[in-house]
């Protein structure tokens, strides 16, 4: 028997036969979200709890066998999955899915890995609390994926990125041992803090198999309203005003540009797209108010704001939901941009940040420049402007071929971004992560004293280098 079949067999022998695929149709596995890559995998393993995964670990370790672990697949920097030598052991967290408790009292949930987070948001709010963690993946994703990632979406404004709202951690280390760290505390000062050091590190220093997660009381009232604003200068003048007006109660600025919208617009005609057919209107701002008092307290501050940024100038229109299927309607506008935008054909994605005082500056610069030397291409700039994090995608020209565009010109494209990002001194990645999708940009635009620490800490923790290599690092 080969060493690879003895492994399987062992692998077997851990989780049970019918958890390791070595067959059949493994595409939900060894394809990344976007299609853009496929790998092959040595074996599927699924297994079903924390032991399990310290079992698999081990076992792998034993060998020398890479390990990739993966919970929803819906990364966007091809981080999770295999390569395509056929060498590597895909660890699916999925089945480690249980809601461990909630603690009412410490405003704590503790879940496993493999916990879609749409469940964790539902089951937050059924006990009276939220979870503020919010993306378009939501009902797909995991929350140990969106740890490993350091995942943004929508709310990062008032409650943060996933690191802020994690207290603690379990993680199975590279030696297949278990580090329980869910305790729950909310000071802890002893020593360097792992937890921190584990989440966004994309499972190349650990394997989150649970997390202790911070919960808040459930606001009163939300309100949703949608603006339209002349300038991105104008936005950003919007968003001092928001901040000023509502306080905390800020839980969501969004922009989005016409062109995104319109997007949206013509691949799904029967969304009800508040001022898409005005073209005086350059960008439309997302805005959420989360109140902890009544819903007439939220409108009126809502209604302060709006009267102060028509009279600024900085708002020319603007629409407040009326109910919450009203502005379930208006965040599933803003959601459906990235959908909107494969619809119209294969399109270059760019998930920066930079401080948000400069990112009229940025956008106006790096606008021209790409125009100037791709003409005709279109520019979909949508995003988190609260927390500086743009969306800021190149769509081909409408009269080329979008997937001979992108195979030609992405490289160039990155180059010219994210050598204005750096300029900006921004990020090249705010919340996708680096995967292997991007490890050579961290080379070019990560400081070689960060590079040098980062390699120190993997060789640390992981020298037989089995966790997801090829990812983040090469080492």
């Amino acid at each position: 028997m080969s060493d690879t079949s003895d492994l399987i067999e062992q692998l077997r022998g851990a989780v049970g036969p019918a958890n390791v695929l070595t067959d059949g149709d493994l595409t939900a596995w060894e394809q990344d979200w976007r299609r853009r890559s496929r790998g092959k995998a040595l074996a599927v393993v699924r297994p079903a709890d924390t032991q399990q995964v310290a079992q698999v670990v081990k076992l792998c370790a034993a060998s020398g066998t890479a390990i990739v672990p993966q919970g929803g697949n819906t990364g966007l920097a091809v981080g999770s999955i295999p390569d395509a030598s056929g060498t590597q052991v895909l660890l699916s967290l999925q089945r480690l899915n249980t809601i461990r408790g909630i603690d009412a009292h410490n405003l704590t949930m503790t879940a496993e890995a493999g916990c879609v987070l749409q469940t964790l948001q539902e089951a937050a709010e059924k006990a009276g609390f939220l979870f503020p963690l919010s993306l378009a993946a939501e009902g797909s994703c995991t929350i140990g994926g969106n740890l490993a990632t350091n995942a943004g979406g929508t709310q990062v404004l008032r409650y943060g990125n996933a690191r802020d709202l994690c207290l603690g951690l379990e993680v199975v280390t590279p030696q297949g041992e278990v580090w329980q760290g869910t305790s729950g505390l909310r000071k802890d000062n002893t020593g360097y803090d792992l937890r921190d050091l584990l989440i966004g590190s994309e499972g190349t220093l650990g394997i989150i198999t649970a997390a202790t997660l911070k919960l808040y009381p459930l606001p009163a009232a939300r309100l949703t309203a949608w603006a339209a604003v002349p300038s991105l200068d104008q936005a950003v003048t919007l968003l001092g005003l928001a901040h000023k007006h509502l306080g905390s109660g800020l839980t969501g600025f969004e922009v989005m540009g016409r062109f995104a919208l319109g997007l949206v617009a013509k691949h799904f005609p029967d969304m009800r797209i508040p001022f898409a057919d005005d073209e005086s209107v350059p960008y439309c701002v997302l805005l959420e108010n989360s109140d902890s008092e009544s819903e007439e307290h939220a409108r009126a501050r809502f209604e302060a704001l709006l009267e102060t940024a028509f009279e600024d100038g900085c708002v020319t229109d603007a629409v407040v939901a009326e109910s919450i299927a009203q502005a379930h309607q208006l965040w599933h506008v803003r959601e459906s941009i990235p959908l909107a935008q494969a619809e119209e054909g294969p399109n270059i994605k760019h998930d920066i940040s930079v401080v948000v005082s400069r990112i009229p500056d940025f956008v106006r610069d790096t606008d021209a420049l790409l125009l100037r030397e791709y003409p005709g291409a279109r520019l979909v700039n949508f995003g988190h402007l609260g927390d500086g994090n743009l969306h800021y995608n190149v769509q081909a020209p409408a009269d080329s071929d979008p997937a001979a565009f992108m195979r030609e010109h992405e490289d160039r494209i990155n180059t010219l971004v994210y050598d204005a990002v750096e300029t900006f001194e921004g990020s090249f990645s705010a919340e996708h992560g680096v995967g292997s999708l991007k490890i050579g940009k961290l080379e070019k635009h990560k400081p070689q004293v960060a590079l040098d620490m980062m390699r120190a800490i993997k060789r640390g923790l992981d020298p037989l280098n089995i966790l997801n290599p090829g990812r983040v690092l090469r080492t």
